[in-house]
């Protein structure tokens, strides 16, 4: 059996698997707080933040800061937030070594593949477009597709239920451990990369197979066929 017949359907995490975005992320979030009177956070505390979604990014720099917002605060905070960081200019060399190459060999070869991040899926569509990477993706869930964000398998099985896949014909790529959590509560195996932001250590994400780079990815997809 082929890797495309193992599986047809791909679907990749954004932030930390495809793109180095925490630096934009860090940029759009001390504009905020600096607005808001408090300090700004270096990057490598930024980078233990990502991958929860915006309303938990946001909670977190400001306490992070000594502010706790109220409930009634964090919602327009990070709408504010937002609007910041989807007006920062995007720089294509955010894209990690390997990816567009990788991505196109593989959707060339006949594979669909899908999206599934924590980020909003408006943010995500229009950065997929800016970067140009948008013709290589048949289906995108974000943060606010559906009412559980990653960890829990809902949003991966929206995009599974859009590429026309059961879990038997899927691949998670991700690189932390909701990726990981969202693969196995949909069954699906999940390939993990080493250079995101994975918060814990990578023996203990408990992915499938670990890659080094991108380039990597078809290699691990035939270990896992």
């Amino acid at each position: 059996m082929s890797i495309l017949e193992r599986f047809p359907a791909l679907i990749f995490d954004f932030d930390g698997t495809l793109i180095d975005s925490a630096p934009d992320i860090a940029l759009g979030l001390n504009r905020l707080l600096v607005a808001e009177g408090r300090r700004e956070l270096p990057l490598s505390d930024v980078h233990q933040m990502i991958g929860d979604g915006a309303g938990r990014l946001v909670e977190q720099a400001f306490a992070a800061t000594g502010a706790a917002l109220t409930p009634a605060e964090l919602g327009p905070m990070t709408e504010r937030y937002l609007a910041i960081y989807g007006a920062l200019p995007v720089d294509r060399s955010c894209i990690y070594p390997g990816v567009v190459e990788t991505l196109t060999a593989l959707k060339n070869a006949g594979h669909r593949l899908g999206l599934c991040t924590n980020k909003p899926a408006g943010i995500s569509v229009d950065l997929l477009r800016d970067l140009g990477l948008d013709a290589l993706f048949d289906a995108v869930a974000g943060g606010d597709s559906v009412a559980r964000k990653k960890p829990h398998p809902d949003p991966l099985l929206f995009v599974m239920e859009r590429l026309g896949v059961g879990a038997g014909g899927a691949v998670m790529v991700g690189d932390n451990a909701n990726d990981v959590a969202a693969a196995r509560g949909a069954g699906v195996p999940v390939v993990a990369v080493a250079y995101g932001y994975p918060r814990m250590a990578l023996a203990d994400l408990g992915a499938d197979i670990i890659i080094d780079r991108f380039a990597d990815l078809p290699g691990a997809l035939a270990r896992l066929g």
